[in-house]
């Protein structure tokens, strides 16, 4: 009786927590070989210190199946990088990346770090998206 009680508990339990969701929007077009960088709406959020946005970002397999990427730290299929954006002055800073073999690391002393220019596509692409309706980012 207690056991059928304690597992009754757990799954009410299970069902109340929030999942943790990951909205990821693309902002590249697949390459040749289908691969697309995304980054995460839910992850993104204004550093409170620099007023930086922070993002997620990731890379997929368009129309893979099974799906492949763009995942988030710790999947499986999960390969990307960490970026605070400077909106206004158009560069960003690197805070760490990821892959299945690799954890995320962001170094405390990131904010002191010395940002680059968005260079290429890719950057000016991410820079784009990331930074459009940034009023309502939440601030950590």
């Amino acid at each position: 009786m207690r056991r059928a009680s304690a597992i009754a508990a757990l799954s009410v339990l299970a069902l109340a927590l929030p999942a943790a969701a990951e909205t990821w929007t693309p902002y590249t077009a697949p390459n040749d070989r289908g691969l697309q960088w995304s980054f995460d709406r839910d992850y993104s959020y204004r550093d409170a210190a620099t007023g930086r946005v922070v993002v997620l970002t990731a890379i997929g397999k368009v129309g893979a199946s099974p799906r492949m990427g763009p995942s988030g730290p710790g999947a499986a299929d999960g390969v990307g990088f960490v970026y605070a954006l400077d909106c206004a002055s158009k560069n960003l800073l690197s805070l760490g990346s990821y892959s299945p073999k690799k954890p995320l690391e962001i170094g405390r002393d990131w904010r002191s770090a010395t940002p680059k220019k968005a260079d290429g596509g890719d950057d000016a692409a991410l820079l784009g998206q990331a930074c459009t309706n940034t009023a309502t980012l939440p601030t950590k």
